[in-house]
């Protein structure tokens, strides 16, 4: 058996929010997940990196240290790790097929990122982690995740308008459903969000009794290092750890601070930290896809997935920081996002675009695409559609010496890595 043969039976169920199955799922289980410390981590952009810095950290520290993010880019193993290794293929079919066992028989089957996340619990219970570091997987209150009554520290670490779908329309409603991670009593860092956000996750905060940090973000200070201004005096040398910062864009100070916010609340708990571990573990994080430089036949290349209008922002802010005189993109998009609001934050006159399907997913019209982008910047220099990835690569490379950029879709960006090894 293999996972995707495994996970197919839950296939068909998609995005279905609720609690009820999950509950049921893992107290057939023995409830793994209330043998587990977790910091909990939701937002809209930045929580993977967040997710990746902290692992890193207490991994580096010594600590057992689970995480389990979503989506993966080429591997299912890619969600659940341990200590920064991905799972087995073979330990996480033994996982599925004991979460298969405990579905509730002749009732509403679990969803498919339910059956993951069961596993993730199991695996981090049976592993006897220190601490498990975890996503939430789409909006926060009636998530999968969202089943540890009493976090270390939970994480909000962005509040934009994505999967407003399923969420509400307002970003006021999508707050309340990030918010719906916060637990009475638990400790809440939480990143700049737009003023009504804001006020839904402090009200929250507020009526739970949740004490809140909001640090300010790092400042850089020479390339690749970063300086962060703690919180209390925890550290015996200095209150500023300077740190060096893997990941790129300015969005990186915001990310790594509110990272470096929980190790200092996690310090406060009793947890042992030292500044050589936050050094190494900052040094050691790795991101893929997320503004990620690799070579594609001797070329130069940005991978990022930039797949909501807040992520295109700030693809697009590090991209004016490079000083090139235009960009080829080479995008798909997934039919769900907000094709129009990317484009304005990433479009400039004299760029050139270059549009696919995202493969095996519910790709928008790449013919459609390039209409709204004409109409949405008329001074692109050229704008023209693939049958696939690797042929508008092709072509973009041969037309420019300027920067190439794939981009648009996490899944489109796992499809290059998979079928590349980049």
């Amino acid at each position: 058996m293999d996972i995707d043969s495994l996970l197919q039976p839950f296939q068909h169920f998609g995005v279905h929010l609720g609690l009820e199955r999950i509950v049921k799922l893992l107290a057939n289980l023995g409830n793994p997940h209330e043998q587990v410390r977790v910091i909990h981590v939701a937002g809209t952009n930045g929580k993977g990196s967040v997710c990746a810095y902290l692992s890193s950290i207490l991994t580096s520290k010594g600590y057992r240290t689970g995480r389990y993010i979503s989506p993966h880019l080429v591997d299912w193993t890619e969600r659940i790790c341990l200590n920064e290794q991905p799972i087995s293929s073979e330990e996480f079919c033994q996982l599925l097929l004991q979460v298969q066992a405990a579905v509730p028989q002749g009732e509403e089957s679990p969803t498919q990122f339910e059956v993951i996340t069961a596993a993730a619990w199991l695996y981090f219970a049976q592993a006897k982690v220190d601490v498990a570091v975890v996503e939430v997987g789409l909006g926060g209150r009636l998530d999968a995740t969202n089943v540890c009554s009493k976090p270390l520290v939970t994480i909000i670490t962005s509040i934009s308008r994505e999967h407003w779908q399923v969420l509400g329309p307002t970003v006021a409603d999508i707050a309340r459903e990030k918010a719906g991670i916060l637990k009475l009593g638990c400790p809440a860092v939480v990143g700049p969000l737009p003023r009504e956000a804001e006020e839904v996750v402090r009200s929250r905060a507020s009526e739970l009794q949740c004490p809140v940090i909001a640090p300010q973000p790092s400042t850089a200070f020479s390339p690749g290092w970063a300086e962060y201004q703690t919180q209390s005096s925890l550290f015996r040398n200095s209150n500023l750890i300077k740190y060096p910062l893997p990941l790129q864009g300015q969005i990186q100070l915001t990310n790594s601070a509110l990272a470096l916010a929980a190790i200092e609340i996690l310090q406060t708990q009793g947890w042992k930290m030292s500044e050589s571990a936050i050094v190494q573990g900052m040094a050691n994080t790795k991101w893929l896809g997320r503004m990620q430089w690799t070579t594609w036949k001797n070329h130069k290349l940005l991978l990022d997935g930039a797949h909501n209008p807040a992520a295109a922002q700030v693809l697009r802010d590090y991209v004016n920081t490079l000083n090139v005189k235009s960009v080829s993109w080479v995008m798909g998009m997934l039919s769900t996002k907000e094709h129009g609001e990317i484009f304005q934050a990433l479009l400039q006159p004299n760029d050139r675009l270059y549009l696919v399907p995202v493969p095996d997913h519910s790709s928008a019209n790449p013919e459609e695409l390039a209409k709204l982008a004409q109409s949405i910047c008329p001074e692109l220099s050229f704008c023209h559609t693939y049958p696939e990835l690797f042929s508008a690569l092709e072509a973009a490379f041969a037309s420019t010496d300027d920067l190439v950029i794939l981009c648009g879709s996490l899944y489109l960006v796992g499809h290059f890595l998979g079928s590349t090894n980049a």
